[in-house]
């Protein structure tokens, strides 16, 4: 059976075709104002890359926060499951999922199966997605691709107190005029990220296996962080973690 999943996101649009539980065709576009015409550009990539006919595919799930604008989907299937199939599609022992994108945060507390047991939302606050780093990378004079690198790089420990944006930015300008290095303040900024996004999921409890997904699953600085603040030794995620939401509203359109 071939199914398609497109994940709407603030950011990005993502397609991903699966055929027999197999990836055959994943396809990324920038969301842009018309949500409608990514969902219809990213599966055009994703059927190119595929290699097969629009005919071919069975069905079509949306998912993320423009789901409802794609309306070349059969049915949509809400985040917190779409995260959940996808982690375990990825990694079976998965029990603890966290998504996290350009402008929101989710976590999930999963069964065996793939099913949300428990879940928490930062959505409220860009503190704890990843609109946060691209904006103090701007303030720091650090290209966002960078940001994670330069982060591994320090051993320092330098507080940061703001949780706002931007109040969090003042603090980096801040830091930069007492003469912190560079390298300290990203790292910095990295451990304030990971403290907001570890205080949501401990609302609903650590369970190992513990995988992330969403476009900051890219960034090593993160998860560095994470791990130091849920003393964990790892963190799973995909090779291509932004696709992880996708991944699960194509295996929502199987079932």
């Amino acid at each position: 059976m071939i199914t398609a999943g497109i994940d709407c996101g603030a950011k990005n649009t993502k397609t991903v075709i699966l055929k027999d539980g197999e990836i055959i065709g994943r396809g990324v576009v920038l969301t842009g104002f018309d949500q409608e015409a990514a969902g219809a550009d990213s599966l055009a990539k994703a059927i190119k890359y595929a290699g097969i006919g629009r005919d071919e595919i069975e069905r079509i799930f949306g998912t993320g926060s423009g789901k409802d604008t794609v309306k070349i989907a059969d049915d949509t299937v809400n985040d917190i499951k779409a995260m959940a199939k996808g982690a375990i599609f990825f990694f079976p022992g998965a029990r603890t999922v966290i998504d996290v994108g350009a402008e929101e945060g989710r976590a999930a507390k999963i069964d065996d199966k793939g099913e949300p047991v428990d879940f928490a939302i930062n959505e409220k606050c860009a503190a704890g997605a990843g609109v946060f780093i691209e904006t103090m990378g701007r303030a720091l004079g650090t290209p966002l691709e960078e940001m994670g690198a330069l982060a591994l790089t320090s051993e320092k420990e330098v507080p940061m107190n703001a949780q706002c944006v931007i109040f969090a930015e003042s603090e980096v300008v801040g830091l930069i005029h007492a003469k912190t290095e560079k390298q300290d303040i990203s790292k910095a900024i990295h451990d304030s990220m990971a403290s907001r996004i570890v205080s949501m999921i401990r609302h609903i409890g650590v369970n190992e296996d513990v995988v992330m997904i969403g476009g900051v699953g890219n960034n090593p600085g993160i998860l560095a962080a994470m791990k130091r603040e849920l003393k964990l030794k790892k963190i799973l995620f995909p090779g291509r973690p932004e696709l992880g939401a996708a991944v699960g509203a194509a295996v929502a359109a199987v079932q």
